[in-house]
């Protein structure tokens, strides 16, 4: 699993489970990641690779701003996981 800065991914176990996140930095078998509601992004978290799934890669502009190095609000991340997360349900709603 290739898992790249400003990938959306979904923790899979832990107290976070199920939830969304932007990846900030990926170090060997671990990634930092962030949603800017629980984990801000001065204080992300680090979780094994083998404990999150890839959802998606997009080109939002926060995506960008994380691929570039540039500074990214918390408010920011927690918008645009908000529109994805609206968007993958109107998806399983089939919508």
């Amino acid at each position: 699993m290739d898992i790249f800065p400003a990938d959306i991914v979904m923790s899979t176990a832990g107290r976070d489970q199920e939830h969304l996140f932007y990846v900030l930095e990926v170090q060997d078998d671990y990634v930092l990641y962030a949603d800017g509601r629980g984990r801000k992004m001065e204080s992300p978290k680090r979780k094994k690779i083998k404990h999150i799934k890839q959802v998606a890669r997009v080109d939002t502009r926060v995506a960008e701003k994380l691929r570039k190095g540039e500074k990214v609000l918390n408010s920011e991340l927690r918008r645009d996981l908000a529109d994805f997360g609206q968007k993958l349900i109107r998806q399983d709603q089939g919508g």
